[in-house]
């Protein structure tokens, strides 16, 4: 998954300094705060009883003024059952909740956006999606967060169907978004577009999977998955329903055999798999090649031995140009979606954001180093956000002007 926790301090400073990390986090990251007074009697009955029962009478009679009159418009659960969480895996709700509460305050910092930390115990897929849907009134957007394949597949296509609210899982569509922000530059760099590329992708969980599909809607030439089996392709009988579906969608050149095979002559490598890749492959790839190595806290090609043979190397990581790091894009989408109440986010929302992202960074600024804009860029959640919110409108999505 790539990099989304952003923390101004230093490599050196929290890898070292371990009681830095701890001092950070006692007590958490995060709290509620009001933004109204309650100063004296007058605010009380304003802000609570007997004012408020005027309130919530009228949202009785019409529903849709919760939007309105609450902070539901603009806040986003960050729900998760800690089952994939970073690099750590299944380490369980308690211990998902430092990333939950990190992923609240990019939300609150990047994008204006106040989201709530839901950890969940359980990991029945029928258990989550009906305590979603109980939870939603209280909602304007779910954002799903490190929960583990195949069952994130399901679990959000199902949260789509029942709720009219916006559902997210960011390890998939994050993922992808940016990374097709920066593909989409590495492309105009070399003088190519997306339609000449050929792509390999290490990894067919949760983000291998979102990632080929947005590559597809976009216009890639040809693009490929693979998994620890070689090549999804249409052929094996060993695919799960969500791998026989990638393997319809990609793989024109109808490629076969294993990952390493798959690169011979490939102009893209994207890596979200957590391997290892040898550079004799990395070495086959064809001439003005891009390896986008996104696995953390190793990359599956070092962006030393990367740079030998590519002219554009991305990585997941922060220490290392061209960070592929998902905060580039929830923040904004959600944002956006808020702005015109959308009661979903659609495809055409998330490459509106890959466009939106990949276009802060002007064609004078554009080079091998620089092919996607720093998290910390102010312009890039106010473009994310435009760019979705117009989308949204031109398909139909947005209920509010």
């Amino acid at each position: 998954m790539a990099a989304e926790i952003v923390n101004p301090r230093s490599d050196e400073e929290t890898d070292n300094n371990p009681d830095a990390v701890f001092a950070l986090h006692r007590g958490g990251k995060m709290a509620i705060q009001a933004t109204v007074p309650v100063n004296d009697k007058d605010d009380l009955s304003l802000a609570y009883t007997p004012g408020v029962a005027k309130v919530c009478t009228a949202i009785a009679e019409q529903p849709e003024l919760v939007n309105e009159y609450t902070w539901k418009s603009n806040v986003v659960a960050v729900v998760t059952d800690g089952t994939a969480v970073l690099g750590l895996g299944d380490i369980g709700p308690e211990a998902s909740l430092p990333v939950m509460e990190g992923k609240a305050i990019l939300f609150k910092q990047f994008g204006g956006v106040d989201a709530v930390p839901i950890a969940l115990a359980t990991k029945d897929t029928d258990e989550i999606v009906e305590t979603v849907i109980r939870l939603a009134p209280s909602f304007g957007g779910v954002n799903l967060e490190d929960i583990s394949a195949p069952r994130c597949f399901e679990i959000e296509r199902r949260l789509q169907d029942a709720l009219d609210i916006p559902i997210f899982h960011d390890d998939q569509h994050g993922t992808a978004i940016v990374t097709l922000a920066a593909l989409r530059n590495a492309a105009k760099l070399t003088g190519r577009t997306l339609g000449d590329l050929r792509a390999v992708i290490a990894g067919a969980g949760a983000a291998g999977i979102a990632i080929a599909k947005i590559l597809v809607d976009a216009g890639i030439g040809d693009v490929c998955v693979t998994d620890r089996k070689g090549v999804v392709s249409a052929d094996r009988t060993d695919l799960t329903d969500v791998k026989a579906e990638i393997a319809g969608l990609t793989n024109k050149s109808a490629l076969t055999g294993t990952l390493e095979q798959a690169l011979a002559g490939a102009d893209v490598f994207i890596g979200v798999s957590g391997g290892t890749v040898a550079e004799e492959a990395v070495a086959t790839m064809a001439a003005n090649s891009f390896v986008f190595a996104m696995a953390n806290p190793n990359p599956e090609v070092h962006p030393d031995v990367a740079h030998k043979y590519a002219a554009v190397v991305a990585t997941g990581r922060s220490d290392f140009p061209n960070q592929i790091n998902n905060v580039l894009a929830f923040p904004g989408i959600f944002a956006g979606a808020f702005k015109v109440q959308a009661s979903r986010i659609t495809e055409n929302m998330k490459i509106a954001a890959a466009d939106a992202i990949a276009g802060v960074v002007a064609d004078d600024e554009l080079k091998a180093d620089y092919v996607i804009p720093s998290p910390f860029d102010e312009r890039v959640a106010a473009a994310v956000t435009e760019a979705v919110a117009a989308a949204a409108r031109e398909d139909g999505v947005a209920r509010r002007p």
